[in-house]
């Protein structure tokens, strides 16, 4: 009955809606044993800067959740799996004219759908680089930043964003655009965005994880229905990179006012059925939670120990 109303009306299925990341995330870290659900940053009021002047004029800066990688640290990707010793606990920034190997093996990106084999669908440095060439955007900043994935809100709220704002001011920029992976980067791009915003920076998020960007409350969001991991494109997809960073920068222009959302009309696949895969504790065995549960403890003590001392210091990466 359903399938055939859905048929005769063009209705998409059921499940073809972007993925509830705040309830997927809750009933998965459940079902693994964890207890109380984590409590996410969440704001009824929402800072907003119009961009100052046309983009054409405006120097631009890139925010990443992305982690240089590290020879010593083990299997970083493309196809790697979680490796919490690959993350990093500190603010670090890198010079913009040269090229970096970032990986994403360190964060919950989708792994069943998605490899991190291209950084053009997560670090559009040289894609950026174009746009001033082209003279769409005025001027990269000197210097692009990494925002690290704290869970918690104290350290991101009064370490992590005061000192993106301050290297973003010190870098005399106009605008930023803030790419996030995993679900807690997503959250923590947004907590960034709004002290950006606060600050007289506009800023414009290019995430995959609209409920969680949402929830947070940011100024601007341009919305990929894509597995996370790939807020900037499809990978090996130089179209697809160069569109969804129009879109971005269109948001960025154009935006109305606080909590514009716009979501990019491309489609990851024909067959929605990969949304119904992201850490859904209901398709998963009771052996698999196990496996699941112990392998993320491990993470988890890897991830502790890092934390000892400097953050930026536990990773090896100098803090500018």
């Amino acid at each position: 009955m359903m399938a055939d109303r859905d048929a005769r009306f063009g209705f998409a299925a059921a499940h073809d809606a972007p993925i509830p990341y705040l309830q997927r995330a809750r009933d998965y870290y459940q079902a693994l044993g964890y207890g109380a659900p984590y409590a996410w940053a969440h704001y009824a009021q929402v800072p907003f800067t119009p961009l100052a002047m046309p983009l054409a004029a405006a120097r631009v800066v890139l925010i990443t959740t992305a982690a240089p990688y590290q020879p010593d640290k083990g299997d970083q990707g493309p196809g790697a799996p979680y490796n919490a010793a690959a993350k990093f606990y500190g603010v670090y920034s890198r010079d913009t004219a040269i090229d970096h190997d970032l990986r994403i093996a360190h964060v919950a990106i989708d792994r069943d759908h998605t490899t991190a084999e291209d950084p053009g669908s997560y670090f559009p440095l040289p894609a950026l680089r174009r746009a001033v060439a082209q003279g769409r955007i005025g001027a990269l900043a000197p210097r692009f930043h990494g925002l690290p994935t704290n869970r918690s809100h104290a350290t991101t709220l009064d370490i992590d964003c005061p000192q993106i704002v301050a290297r973003c001011t010190a870098d005399a920029v106009d605008a930023a655009i803030l790419v996030p992976n995993c679900p807690v980067c997503h959250q923590s791009v947004g907590l960034a965005a709004r002290q950006l915003e606060a600050a007289g920076i506009a800023t414009v998020v290019m995430g995959c994880a609209k409920d969680i960007v949402e929830y947070v409350g940011v100024p601007r969001l341009l919305f990929s229905d894509f597995p996370l991991g790939n807020a900037a494109g499809r990978p090996n997809d130089g179209a697809s990179q160069a569109a969804t960073l129009e879109l971005a920068f269109a948001v960025l222009e154009r935006a109305p006012a606080a909590r514009t959302t716009v979501q990019s009309p491309q489609v990851w696949a024909a067959n929605a059925g990969w949304k119904d895969d992201y850490q859904n504790a209901a398709r998963l065995s009771a052996a698999e939670i196990a496996r699941r549960r112990a392998d993320f403890d491990r993470q988890k003590a890897v991830a502790k120990d890092l934390r000892v001392g400097l953050p930026s210091a536990a990773q090896g990466l100098p803090a500018a």
